[in-house]
């Protein structure tokens, strides 16, 4: 069975400095590199480099960038027959700031993926019927995204949203289509209105979403871990230790290892942790498409991890 994502398509603008820049400060930078990315592109080649048959629905622009995207997806495996060339704009652009802490900020220029429309639904609803799992994102019109998981829920495809950017204005109408969520800290307290700290507020959150029709919440805490909260079962999800070298692409390499394994049929706790080994592989390499590990990455590792 497949994976299709419905998402964005950027290319990433990459400026590596000492620390942040604070409003209004300039600061001189180590180095500049220019990387294809997006969260809906990202978690597209997440999961076909894992060897699951992947498709991507969405758009470029007609410029060099676009071009330039196009080609990385389809290096990595992605199928891009119904991926659009917008003739009237410019490809979705990510300007990226990171530090030596490898903490980093975004600004997000949208591009062709603001031009998202019915049209893009028509397609994706083309190869819908063949796939398991339907994997979303907040980085194309929010309209465009509920139309997107009506059509998979109609056809019986498992919906998954990352719901970033973070927003706390998602209709009641997404919420029961969603399967599975899987938002980090920020991102959980944008959805439910209060601050998610720790363990116990994730949990109060997690029945918050849960009221509004979402089964399965999977919250990831940073340094405390991630934690998978469903209507009968709470579990923590193992963080694996590695050294960081670029954070830009870990939770898009998470919902990459998520789809791929439930995708295989693999158990939700097993899922998710094959999820975690994919996000540490990924921080360990710069770039976001780039640091996304192969199969054969992720088997080495874990028998690794059996080893030890």
């Amino acid at each position: 069975m497949s994976v299709v994502v419905f998402g964005s398509i950027n290319m990433d603008l990459v400026a590596r400095t000492p620390r942040l820049p604070k409003p209004g400060e300039t600061l001189t930078g180590h180095s500049f590199e220019t990387v294809s990315g997006g969260k809906g592109a990202n978690q597209a080649v997440a999961v076909a480099r894992l060897g699951v048959p992947t498709e991507m629905v969405g758009r470029v622009g007609n410029d060099a960038f676009g071009l330039e995207l196009l080609n990385s997806l389809k290096s990595s495996g992605v199928g891009c027959d119904r991926v659009l060339t917008d003739s009237a704009t410019h490809s979705g652009v990510a300007v990226i700031a990171v530090d030596d802490a490898s903490e980093n900020n975004i600004i997000l220029i949208p591009g062709a993926n603001g031009h998202v429309d019915e049209s893009d639904i028509d397609r994706l609803q083309e190869v819908l019927p063949q796939a398991k799992v339907l994997m979303l994102q907040l980085e194309i019109p929010l309209p465009m995204v509920v139309a997107a998981a009506k059509a998979a829920k109609a056809v019986g495809v498992t919906v998954m949203l990352d719901p970033a950017p973070a927003r706390s204005d998602l209709p009641d109408e997404l919420y029961s289509l969603i399967d599975i969520i899987t938002p980090n800290q920020i991102e959980t307290s944008q959805l439910v209105g209060f601050p998610v700290e720790d363990l116990n507020t994730a949990i109060k959150a997690a029945h918050t979403l849960h009221q509004r029709g979402i089964q399965i919440v999977i919250t990831k805490l940073g340094k405390l871990g991630a934690f998978c909260i469903t209507p009968t079962e709470t579990f923590e999800i193992p963080i694996f230790p590695v050294k960081a070298i670029d954070t830009v692409a870990a939770g898009d390499a998470f919902n990459g290892g998520l789809a791929a394994a439930l995708a295989e049929g693999l158990p939700l706790k097993e899922a998710a942790r094959q999820a975690s080994a994919v996000a540490a592989l990924s921080v360990t390499k710069t770039g976001a498409q780039p640091s996304l590990p192969t199969r054969v990455e992720l088997e080495e590792f874990k028998r690794g991890l059996r080893k030890e």
